[in-house]
């Protein structure tokens, strides 16, 4: 178990560690909590695999929803978890437990709304997702049961980032691990053993959501963690304002892949439900490898906010280019082996040759462009853990927005089955554009020695110093 630590023995840790040694110690459990949810995200696909390929376009159906509920949860878990570190950083703790309280109840009752809206409309629903005849049933089986646990997912999202954003990415590592250990123990069980097809896949992820939020409610009780109680919840317009505003940028991430996730099914289902299938592959994988560099960029978080609000500039901009070339080489490293095994990757997923045709083309087109995703994620999360919304919404925006919604609605029509493939691919190297044109102001602000928030603190290294922990060469 970890030692427990005081409120005051964090701030200490997270503004007096060695930068490199504190994402080494932030980002190994953040990666691995990642990567472990990202393997049970794809321990569904996989077994569902094993019944046929309108059961696999399915599950791919539901992944729009799954992302709708993602937004909601993150939008409130980004949002007062970057807040509830700035005002660690500044040992405003009474307000820091009013925020985290707020953003976990509030985040509750919007999964609720979520929960009654789906099941009142799921007919309509689920055609609109992009499922085709064959696959609306597989869709509805397993979407019904996801609904059901939509509360319990989105506050679990924000307890996750809670627990990161203050330092205790071990504590948070624990309930994922355990959720995600117990999904992939229950999914044969249920699809299989109790032959419960689709449905007993979506059970199997609730069940495991929902140990997965009591360990994590647990762990904020620990370690000199923020306690989530109800009495510290305040219905304030200014407050819940300022938690949205902060979590804007992930609602758009998120809620983007919604949307581009359902244009992506209705296209792909001109050309069937291998096509849906494997693009449904594709996107898990994708966001195996995704997930990697996600976790360090949520250790690099709290690192950004406490320091921020401590205003030791010098160490949010060294932890930035530390992280910065460790998930750019990282994912170099995941996109050359998807390259090489692309096809075998797909066909362990799914053995229709036509999915295995069509999704190994888009696997490789996105291992290629993956390699830039680092860019685009750090400098988002460096944006909005500092409260500059503006920008870390734009950038968050333009991934799934400003660049893939404009080609998935062009390129299709245009050069058809290719078009599918290329959307995303083609918008990753964009966004990675548009990211280092945002970055550079804000690393010229935190490198200026003498402006006035640097400058009262006493403690800020002279900007040579800047330029030899951070080179926009590096």
């Amino acid at each position: 178990m970890p030692r427990v630590k005081t409120q005051d023995e964090k701030f200490k840790m997270m503004t007096e560690t060695p930068v490199g040694k504190l994402i080494f110690q932030l980002a190994t459990p953040t990666v691995l909590s990642m990567l472990i949810t990202s393997i049970y995200n794809m321990a569904d696909t996989y077994f569902v695999g094993r019944i046929n390929t309108s059961a696999t376009g399915g599950v791919g159906i539901a992944f729009a929803l799954m992302a709708l509920i993602q937004a909601t949860g993150f939008t409130f878990g980004s949002g007062s978890g970057a807040y509830v570190s700035r005002l660690l950083g500044q040992k405003n703790n009474e307000r820091a437990s009013q925020v985290a309280a707020t953003g976990a109840i509030t985040a509750f009752f919007a999964g609720l709304v979520i929960t009654v809206l789906g099941l009142l409309f799921l007919d309509p629903m689920v055609r609109i997702l992009g499922a085709t005849d064959t696959i609306v049933p597989y869709a509805k089986d397993y979407i019904r049961f996801i609904l059901l646990g939509a509360p319990i997912m989105c506050s679990s999202f924000v307890l996750n980032n809670l627990l990161r954003f203050q330092g205790s990415a071990l504590f948070a590592m624990v309930g994922l691990t355990a959720g995600g250990l117990i999904n992939i123990g229950l999914d044969p069980l249920f699809i299989f053993v109790f032959h419960m097809g689709v449905a007993g896949a979506a059970i199997a992820t609730i069940i495991s959501q929902f140990i997965s939020f009591c360990i994590l409610l647990f762990q904020c009780t620990r370690g000199g963690n923020i306690k989530i109680s109800i009495k510290n919840f305040r219905l304030k317009g200014e407050l819940h304002a300022t938690i949205i505003k902060n979590g804007f940028p992930s609602f758009c991430r998120q809620g983007l892949t919604c949307l581009v996730t359902i244009l992506m099914n209705n296209f792909a289902s001109v050309y069937g439900d291998a096509a849906i299938a494997a693009m449904t592959v594709v996107n898990r994988v994708f966001q195996f490898l995704y997930a990697a560099i996600l976790g360090v960029g949520q250790g690099f978080q709290p690192i950004c906010g406490f320091n921020y609000g401590a205003r030791r500039y010098d160490r949010v901009l060294k932890a930035f280019a530390v992280c910065l070339k460790a998930t750019i080489g990282t994912m170099v490293v995941l996109a050359s082996f998807c390259l090489l095994f692309a096809p075998s990757i797909i066909h362990f997923f799914r053995d229709d040759p036509d999915v295995v045709l069509i999704g190994a083309k888009a696997l490789r087109f996105q291992a290629v462009a993956g390699c830039l995703c680092p860019i685009t994620v750090l400098v988002n999360m460096l944006t909005q853990t500092m409260g500059k919304s503006g920008r870390a919404t734009v950038l968050a925006s333009s991934r799934q927005g400003i660049f893939y919604l404009p080609l998935i609605l062009i390129l299709p029509p245009v050069i058809g089955l290719l078009g599918i493939q290329l959307a995303l691919p083609v918008s990753d190297v964009c966004s990675s554009m548009l990211a280092l044109f945002l970055v550079r102001g804000v690393i010229r602000e935190l490198r200026t020695p003498l402006s006035p928030v640097v400058a009262e603190s006493g403690d800020t290294p002279p900007a040579d110093s800047f330029n030899e922990d951070f080179s926009m060469d590096s």
